[in-house]
């Protein structure tokens, strides 16, 4: 039996995404990596998985799967594409979208053609990221191949560690980006953000995303690192967030992060689950 699929992006963040909304959602992990592989497969970043709800005034719930075949807590990006979806197939005529992570729930704002989610509390707190400290990893040293940077710890759902520097320019990220995500300070692991400041409006970022290498956009790693420049006095409560795919605009207020941004459906397809 073929399974229909939908490919969504989100400032160049793609998608396959699932919908389960009336079945069974099996797939083992090896699936996900074969239908994530861009010569082989659909190719994506993740496979998005729309289900029912299960819990008390969600309205859908959505589970994300790194293309390594891990499952993540959270996706910004990701969230914005199911929201998309929905509208698109009049699953919904709500104009806020309650949808089911791993990471609670999350609620989705339909404005103006884009997707306002409103993404939760920032915690920097060691277990709650989690790192391996005993007190909030904030502009501490972390030597990689013998350079040292400062870094920024922080969880919006998912663990997040944030570099400030000088430029962009020269970051070697697939040697460093590896190196981070499984450094012994993360015991789950991390997504690695380095932002250059350009103003306390406007910070520029390379993402690095965990199980998924660089990619050109993560919406809860604009997240993360809005919050950890604020901490650091680097940028204000609003700013525009450059990535290679594109602009997000993240915004904290009342101690709550949301992000702003496009999605985008771009065609179904469908595929035989034996080929995988």
């Amino acid at each position: 039996m073929l399974v229909n699929f939908y490919k969504l992006e989100g400032t160049g963040n793609d998608f396959i995404l699932l919908d389960f909304l009336r079945g069974r959602f099996s797939f083992k992990s090896g699936k996900i990596v074969k239908l994530c592989e861009r010569h082989f497969g659909i190719g994506a970043d993740g496979v998005l998985v729309l289900l029912k709800a299960r819990g008390k005034g969600a309205d859908f719930q959505m589970r994300i799967f790194n293309s390594d075949g891990t499952e993540a807590e959270m996706c910004g990006n990701g969230i914005r594409c199911v929201a998309r979806y929905i509208y698109e197939k009049g699953l919904s005529r709500k104009s806020v979208l309650k949808i089911e992570t791993l990471a609670g729930l999350m609620e989705v704002e339909r404005r103006a053609g884009l997707f306002r989610v409103r993404i939760g509390k920032p915690e920097f707190s060691p277990e709650k990221v989690p790192v391996l400290s005993d007190e909030p990893v904030i502009d501490k040293p972390l030597k990689i191949d013998g350079e040292e940077f400062r870094v920024t710890c922080v969880s919006v759902g998912n663990p997040h560690c944030v570099i400030p520097v000088e430029s962009l320019e020269g970051i070697e990220m697939k040697q460093l980006g590896p190196v981070i995500e499984h450094h012994q300070w993360f015991p789950n692991r991390v997504n690695v953000e380095f932002v250059e400041v350009i103003s306390q409006e406007h910070l520029k970022v390379r993402v690095w995303e965990r199980g998924a290498g660089e990619t050109l956009a993560c919406g809860t790693g604009a997240c993360a690192t809005l919050a950890a420049c604020v901490k650091l006095g680097l940028a204000k409560k609003s700013a525009k967030v450059s990535l290679p795919g594109g602009d997000l605009l993240i915004e904290l207020e009342n101690n709550f992060l949301y992000l702003t941004g496009p999605a985008r459906l771009l065609y179904k397809g469908q595929f035989d689950p034996k080929n995988f």
